[in-house]
């Protein structure tokens, strides 16, 4: 396996370096995992797995995960929302079952306190759904205008009860790449909400959900699953990416197979960017044993949360650390990770 060691060369923090994509990456790989290296961090995933005695050989998971999307409340989802599912989900795609979540705010001097109800019901809601409690928590205000109205820091815990770990270190070539939905929908849901796009989609919504009950739908089948990753900041492109460069191998996909609604395509010609870089919030990527892979989309697709599964591409031996797709018109190009910033603060 190679790991690439990138350098970090700017000298101030830019917005592109909160988008998800290769600037994120530069910076979490270069600067933290960097100076606060240990085995657990060093794996690089959506969480840390550890093991504790007398948990009859179950492992406690950790996650933590920030929120800043503007503006608070959009069609299909709220701040509230993203900071219990956000967590959830990073647990989950660990095979994790989420067990309990932390929250601090940060609130800003005038906040409205019915607004913060609304967003604090909310979070309530959505752990109801997702089979969570928010046992712990924490406060801070800071004077008008040092912050956007509120921002939200969950941390979860969960269990892993599968013996077997999900990783890089276990996809192989010629394993199916699996999506459990159609992507960009939540990016571009946010972006028409506080107007940045001339473009009216009454029906699109935030993809937002929890995604444990479908993670556990296939792990508890049985199912040859190698990795899993929820598709957020800098989207589908920038897993499929880490995903070549972790493992040290090639995926492919096909154009034809993206799962992309066509309001989310009209979205993304306008700006100019593809879907695969557009966020999700309930989205994930599944890696698959290819002899599974069929019985992996049935058991999705029986699911709300997976009925629109689709199975997109596999993994390659080579060419090492590359991504590329296979256009409609009978090509191939390079997909590289998210450059720049082109959707800030959409969670």
């Amino acid at each position: 396996m190679r790991k690439r060691k990138p350098s970090l060369r700017e000298s101030t923090i830019t917005m592109s370096h909160g988008a998800g994509g290769k600037s994120s990456h530069t910076l979490v790989t270069a600067l933290f995992a960097d100076v606060l290296s240990n085995p657990l961090l060093d794996q690089l995933g959506d969480n840390a797995q550890l093991t504790i005695p007398g948990l009859d050989g179950a492992r406690l998971a950790m996650s933590t995960d920030s929120f800043v999307v503007s503006p608070l409340f959009f069609p299909g989802g709220d701040i509230g929302e993203l900071a219990v599912n956000g967590t959830v989900n990073d647990l989950a795609v660990g095979g994790a079952q989420p067990l309990c979540l932390s929250a601090a705010f940060i609130l800003e001097e005038g906040l409205d306190i019915g607004l913060l109800r609304r967003v604090v019901e909310s979070m309530r809601a959505a752990a109801d759904r997702a089979g969570v409690s928010i046992v712990t928590g924490d406060t801070k205000v800071v004077p008008r205008g040092k912050a956007d109205q509120l921002f939200i820091t969950t941390t979860g815990v969960g269990l892993v009860r599968e013996p077997q770990r999900l990783g890089f270190g276990r996809i192989r070539p010629g394993d199916v790449v699996l999506l459990n939905g159609a992507i960009g929908d939540h990016g571009s849901t946010v972006m028409l909400a506080r107007g940045d796009v001339d473009l009216e989609a009454e029906s699109l919504h935030s993809d937002t959900q929890p995604l444990w009950r479908l993670v556990s739908t296939l792990l508890d089948a049985g199912v040859d699953v190698h990795f899993m990753r929820d598709a957020t900041r800098g989207g589908v492109a920038t897993v499929l990416n880490e995903i070549a460069q972790q493992a040290g191998l090639a995926v492919a996909i096909d154009e034809d197979d993206l799962p992309v609604h066509d309001q989310v395509r009209g979205v993304a010609e306008i700006l100019g960017i593809e879907p695969l870089y557009i966020a999700n919030e309930g989205v994930l990527v599944a890696i698959v044993a290819a002899a599974d892979a069929e019985r992996a989309l049935e058991l999705m697709r029986s699911l709300p949360e997976g009925a629109e599964a689709a199975r997109i591409g596999e993994v390659r031996e080579e060419p090492e650390g590359m991504v590329f797709i296979r256009t409609g018109f009978g090509g191939t190009r390079v997909v590289d990770m998210l450059i720049g910033d082109p959707l800030p603060r959409i969670c």
